[in-house]
Parts: structure tokens; sequence; C-alpha cells
């Protein structure tokens, strides 16, 4: 099958591409947002950058949308009309924002593109109307058990944690700084001290690691922190417990369904978090069996071969449905 979809999320896009399908991958001279092509990632041969006028004539059989500007887009340098003349799904990644329990769906009222979100909370809050939706849980290309919990410091993965502060939980990292120093790594967070001066001497803007590099550097750390108030389901959280590490996680969103309490902790009250925190740092081998069972979840229900084929059967299916209405035969108003 050949899917045309955008390099929107990195994350995301990295485990998508390990199919057994070829994934065209826009790419515009200025390599903007909306033409990124592959950005120098270590992907398979099957993903290929493709030129908008390359797609004027390629075999599309669907496209899997991450944006709203990606349908115009895709139109566009198809010259199709996506749900009538070719297959296309999006990826609903975030959770709605303003008045939530009525937070409409941008695409509610397509019912010819299937809405598939990442998570269940996800499909949860968000009203889709008419348009039929699904969930496609996670999967995560397995990092391996690197986990060693040498460093008596906690990690944490937060892109802009400055500008995010409230969303990402950055105020919240002191009461984790109090047991052990907490070290952030992610995009953006030059300013962090700034932010958090009192701190600055347990907080500490560790910078954007390359994936390879950032797996090492945190499973050293005893423990990972993911403070986020309101998110889909941080990635990172689901690579640290790849890797082996217990997790503190704040009791939001999707996090109840994806961390068991065992892996770590989840709760939604921070001292209780920061108790385990403290346990976890003065207990090396309770960290390690916790981080132990972290692994062994993740594995079972974020693994990279159940996401690949129930995105094979969804994909199949879709398909298949704008197929079979372009060839039945049309239906005439009897005079």
């Amino acid at each position: 099958m050949n899917i045309l979809f955008w390099h929107a999320h990195g994350g995301w896009a990295d485990a998508f591409v390990r199919g057994e399908h070829r994934y065209l991958l826009p790419t515009t001279p200025d390599h903007g947002p909306f033409g990124l092509g592959r950005a120098g990632r270590d992907w398979p041969d099957t993903a290929i950058e493709v030129s908008p006028d390359e797609l004027a004539d390629a075999d599309v059989d669907v496209v899997v949308l991450q944006r709203l500007e990606e349908l115009e887009f895709a139109e566009q340098w198809l010259g199709r009309r996506l749900g009538r003349d070719v297959a296309a799904v999006f990826v609903e990644h975030n959770t709605p924002k303003g008045d939530v329990p009525h937070s409409v769906h941008p695409l509610a009222d397509r019912s010819d593109i299937t809405i598939v979100h990442v998570t269940h909370f996800n499909a949860l809050m968000w009203d889709t109307g008419r348009a039929p939706s699904l969930v496609i849980e996670h999967g995560v290309p397995d990092p391996g058990p690197l986990y060693t919990g040498e460093l008596e410091r906690f990690g944490a993965v937060i892109n802009e944690p400055v500008r995010r502060a409230r969303v990402s939980g950055t105020d919240l990292l002191p009461d984790f700084a109090r047991v052990s120093p907490v070290d952030v790594f992610g995009m953006g967070g030059d300013d962090l001290t700034e932010l958090l001066p009192a701190h600055a001497d347990r907080i500490t803007w560790a910078g954007d690691l390359p994936t390879k590099t950032l797996h090492a550097e945190l499973a050293r750390r005893r423990a990972y922190l993911h403070t986020t108030r309101w998110t889909s389901l941080g990635l990172s959280l689901l690579e640290a417990m790849h890797l082996g590490m217990p997790v503190i996680t704040l009791g939001t969103t999707e996090a109840f369904r994806a961390v068991p309490p065992e892996a770590g902790a989840v709760s939604a009250d921070v001292v209780e978090l920061a108790r385990a925190a403290r346990l976890l740092v003065d207990d090396p081998d309770e960290a390690r069996r916790r981080g132990a069972v972290a692994r062994a979840f993740a594995l079972e229900h974020y693994g990279l071969p159940a996401f690949l084929d129930r995105w094979s059967d969804v994909l199949d299916d879709v398909v298949g449905s704008v197929r079979r209405r372009s060839t039945s035969p049309i239906e005439r108003t009897v005079p």
C-alpha cells in the first residue's frame, strides 16, 4: 500500500514508518512544516521523499492526515478529493482545548474521513459527530532494557517547558527536586533557570539529545517524571517504561490506563508522588523491580507489532470502502 503522510509528530512517525507499506513524505525546498520529508531520520528505505509535483501522478492508496491544513495540501497536490477519490484518515494526536465536555472535532461533519484517536481518553473527550472514529493506541520501537538507575537523579522529557509551563507541569518540578535533582531533556528549555531561579542548583536543563543518546542518558536516572497536566499521552513516558525505568506519573488524561501503579506511582496528589519518588531514591532495588513491571506492561500494551498490525487492518478497511463506493452502480431515481 502507498501511504501519503507528513512528518509532523516525529515520535509517532518513527513507529508508523516501520510497517510493511511504502510511506510517501512530502518534501519542499524550504523543508518547512508541510515539506519536511524524512528530515534526516534513520528510517527504512520504504519511507520515500516526494515533491508536490510528483504527487499529481503518484499512486496513492490512502492519505494519513495529522493537521487540518494537510487536507487542503493533499487535495491540491494530488488533484483528487479525499474520502471520495482516495481514502483518508485523520490521526487526532491531541486532547481538545476550550470547553472540553462540548468540544466538537473540526471534522465532525465529514462522514467520509475516519478519525483515529491515539488514546481512549481523546476518543472520550472529543465529540466527533457523524465522522467514523476509532482508537489505535501508540506503539513504540523497543530501545531495550537499558535501565541502570545509577544516578540518584530524576529524568523528565519536556518540550518547551517555559512556554508550556502549566500544561507540562514545569511548576511541579520543585516538589520533586526537593527529593533529588531533576534533569530536564527536550526542546526549548534554555530559559528554565529563569523560570525557576530558586531551584537552579536542583533542576538542570539537559538539552535536546538524539533519540539513542537520550535513551541512554535517561536510563541512568533513578526514575522518570511525567508531570504533564493535559496531554494526549507522552511518547517519552512509554519510551521510559520500555527502558525499564520506574515512572512517577501525574494521574491525568490517559495515565491511569497507561501506567499500572506497580510500575512506579500514579496519582493526582503531588505530595503522594513525592513520597513515592523518595522511596525509589532510597531503595534502588525497589526502583529496579518497579521498572521491570513498567517494561513488561509497555511491551504488552504499547509494543510495535500490535500497533503496525492494527494500522494495516484499519487502512485496508478504509481503502476498501472508498473503492467499493467508486465502483458501485449509480443510484437512479425512478420517475
